[in-house]
């Protein structure tokens, strides 16, 4: 059976919040809110198709916005991914979830629905608006109900690094169907959010802890954040296989390998996550531009300056896109990796 190949697909850039972290509308830079077109969302999708064709792999979409409720076509795309038997996921807002809604979305086939947690009730709700929180716990319920698994990420950084467990705390307590969490990536030199690499593994070790304890729990914890490996490793939990070959990539950050991220525009970007416009999927076949030279900048492994020197390169690499948010230099070390390398 082939392997997933996994499209981020943002339909339009439109919101109901204004969260503080968000990537579109970081540092009050007045972007211009794009929607892209029901005919260029068909063209985007035959053009993934197509890609996933020629490479053997299975797609698999994460629709997303902005909230992608709001598309005046976002019913007409579910339909066309339903009717086409295409796996898909949504990553929204909690805001428009009735009770209606979450029916037509299982009766669609959705299914998974991101929601987010990042914080408590206070800090969520300042990061993001008021009665966020609560809404997206309400959401929680309508979504499971209606038969479709709801999933909460959270952004995790220093500012809401000790309600992690909290939130995990929540998560279970709302029957969340899965929960995950990334680090924050940001968007200008600025490092007041930066955790240390003491405090990220001191995080990691409390969090594996709740996860031990809710492990026969209704939630599913995802190890998002690929320094779980070196976590895990650590532990004693994860090994190296032996008898590997020497050039394979086997696991760690998808960059490169097995994602893409296309926008309202149609730019397609390596990882959302950093500043990685690789080509357009309007203008060009998504074949060419994941096979093309641009795409190779992120295929470079021995260039990672200190992955290239870990055993745990093939496995692990950190999170390039959280290096370039501090450096510029998705080959720069990850800030919150703890091993010392030779």
């Amino acid at each position: 059976m082939a392997d997933f190949f996994a499209f981020q697909w943002h339909i339009l850039d439109d919101c109901d919040q204004r969260c503080k972290h968000c990537y579109i509308f970081s540092e009050d830079n007045n972007k211009e809110l794009v929607t892209m077109s029901y005919d260029e969302m068909e063209h985007v999708l035959d053009n993934c198709l197509e890609m996933c064709e020629k490479t053997n792999r299975r797609p698999y979409f994460s629709i997303t916005g902005g909230d992608p409720i709001l598309h005046p076509n976002f019913w007409d795309l579910l339909e066309t991914l339903h009717d086409r038997k295409l796996y898909y996921n949504i990553m929204g807002n909690p805001f428009h979830l009735t009770p209606d809604v979450c029916s037509r979305l299982n009766e669609l086939g959705c299914r998974q629905y991101q929601l987010s947690l990042d914080g408590l009730r206070e800090t969520h709700d300042y990061f993001r608006k008021p009665g966020s929180f609560d809404s997206t716990l309400n959401a929680v319920k309508t979504l499971q109900d209606a038969g479709v698994r709801a999933s909460i990420m959270t952004t995790v950084s220093k500012t809401n690094i000790s309600e992690i467990t909290g939130i995990i705390d929540e998560a279970v307590k709302n029957d969340v169907g899965l929960f995950s969490f990334a680090r924050y990536c940001p968007t200008s030199f600025e490092k007041t959010a930066q955790m240390t690499p003491e405090e990220y593994k001191n995080l990691l070790d409390d969090v594996w802890q709740k996860y031990q304890e809710y492990k026969d729990s209704n939630t599913f914890f995802n190890l998002k954040d690929h320094l779980w490996t070196l976590f895990l490793y650590e532990k004693g939990i994860f090994k190296i296989p032996q008898n590997l070959k020497d050039d394979v990539i086997y696991d760690g950050c998808n960059c490169g390998n097995s994602h893409l991220t296309i926008l309202p525009t149609g730019d397609v970007f390596a990882c959302r996550r950093m500043d990685s416009k690789v080509g357009n999927a309007l203008t060009e076949r998504i074949f060419d531009i994941f096979t093309g030279d641009k795409m190779n900048e992120y295929r470079r492994f021995e260039e990672f300056e200190k992955c290239s020197k870990c055993e745990l390169l093939r496995f692990c690499r950190g999170c390039p896109a959280v290096s370039y948010g501090y450096t510029h230099n998705m080959y720069s070390p990850d800030p919150q990796c703890w091993k010392e390398v030779g």
